[in-house]
């Protein structure tokens, strides 16, 4: 590998490191990553509560929002994906409520605001809604009237967008075999990755370990392999959820459920004297579409302000709608601002260890590895491993410091046919010259 130093910028790192790697799917703006200093506790955390409601909620009669913000202090070693998967929210949540957090990086004590609160589609409460723009599936048990279940999705991506529209659940299939449709067939060897016929059970199917297919042909909604792509639009046209999700919702859902598929950027709910708004940016496809939306969303805050006998802070609207946070925001005359919103989310006590965190193995004398790139930056060179053992499967990487710079090296890898296949995703996803190593090349304590 030659000696010059990569110059990665982070849009470059973000579309190919997520968007190319996790392209292998069955079926945004990009935030500000200027780091805010340091936030010092000023509470005890023993004292604090370790959890709050993500998943499950109760309703009652009329209800259309559910949930309340929560807060945590970021430790070393965390990543933004790492907290938002371990509280039920997806890429595009913990990015959007935390824009000047870096994802990959966030400094030790950066306050991170959780966004578990969350405005109900305006369709039947029957079966199951996704709402493509905020890219989340809500619930309605027929069995559990006064409930309601959501959780994060993956969509399709730009040219392969998952379709709107009402159909059902057709069939269900526990460790679904992958039949790779002609078309991915096609890209994948024009990315020069050749890929069989069909993917069975394991590691490498982009399936994960359940399936529902949808009354849309070749649609599903199912599970992944590479989690930390929830909350993006990444795959081929299906709806993705974290593996932990989709187990639940499987035994949970029947043939025959029906399921709508709406975009609605724009919710509103009317819930204990107050008017909310949560404003989610349209997606590309309905881009053209923004003016036409917010006129309609206008209208019916006027309507609502009008049955109501109440008055609209248009100002805070027009801020709430050019941030597009999808943070549910109370909009009347007068009402907390956001940033009161935001200092008056609970605080919660970090867990000694947050879900499924990837940790990458120490590097043995007798391991292969590779070297993946050299960095004056000490930030870029911990963003690059980070985002590397976020990989789905993981590739383990490490962030070490040699002589005036630093190195990422990939690994350990227990056999060299193991170490190929790595460096092969690296170079395909990456676009990255890697060198491998030998055993005994290197050590990573």
């Amino acid at each position: 590998m030659s000696n010059t130093q990569l110059s990665l910028s982070p849009s470059r790192l973000l579309l190919l490191a997520i968007l190319s790697s996790l392209s292998l799917s069955g079926c945004q703006t990009l935030p500000s990553l200027t780091q805010p200093e340091p936030v010092a506790s000023k509470v005890d955390n023993g004292t604090l509560p370790e959890s709050v409601e993500t998943h499950e909620f109760g309703l009652a009669d009329g209800q259309t929002l559910v949930g309340a913000l929560a807060a945590m202090e970021s430790r070393e070693n965390d990543t933004l994906p790492d907290i938002a998967r371990h509280f039920g929210l997806g890429y595009n949540d913990i990015t959007r409520a935390n824009p000047i957090v870096a994802p990959w990086t966030p400094a030790p004590g950066s306050r991170v605001l959780l966004p578990t609160s969350f405005i109900l589609p305006n369709t039947p409460h029957q079966g199951i809604t996704l709402n493509l723009a905020n890219m989340r599936l809500f619930y309605y048990p027929k069995a559990e009237p006064n409930k309601v279940y959501t959780y994060p999705i993956g969509i399709g991506r730009q040219g392969w967008n998952t379709p709107t529209g009402l159909t059902q659940i057709v069939t269900k299939k526990a460790n679904p075999v992958w039949n790779v449709p002609p078309s991915i067939h096609q890209e994948h060897a024009q990315k020069g990755d050749p890929l069989p016929g069909s993917i069975g059970p394991g590691p490498n199917n982009p399936l994960g370990l359940y399936a529902m297919n949808l009354g849309f042909e070749r649609y599903l909604i199912h599970g992944t392999n590479k989690p930390y792509g929830i909350g993006m639009q990444i795959s081929h046209g299906c709806v993705q959820l974290y593996p932990e999700d989709i187990e639940v919702l499987f035994h949970k859902v029947g043939v025959g459920l029906p399921v709508r598929i709406v975009h609605q950027p724009y919710l509103t709910a009317w819930q204990d004297g107050g008017l909310y708004l949560e404003a989610n940016e349209p997606l590309p496809k309905w881009s053209g579409d923004k003016a036409r939306l917010k006129k309609q969303l206008l209208k019916d805050l006027r309507k609502l302000s009008a049955k109501q006998h109440v008055t609209v802070d248009w100002g805070k609207v027009e801020r709430i709608v050019e941030r597009a946070d999808g943070i549910p925001t109370p909009v009347l005359v007068p009402s907390p601002s956001e940033t009161e919103l935001a200092a008056s989310a609970t605080l919660l006590k970090h867990p000694e260890r947050l879900y499924q965190q990837p940790e990458p193995g120490i590097i043995t004398d007798s391991d292969w590895a590779a070297l993946v790139g050299r960095f004056d930056n000490e930030t870029e060179a911990q963003k690059l491993a980070a985002m590397l053992t976020h990989q789905g499967p993981m590739i383990p990487a490490h962030k070490i410091q040699k002589d005036n710079g630093y190195l990422v090296i990939a690994g350990p890898f227990k056999s060299k046919k193991e170490l190929k296949s790595a460096v092969k995703r690296i170079r395909m996803d990456f676009d990255f010259d890697v060198e491998p190593l030998k055993p005994r090349t290197i050590t990573v304590d």
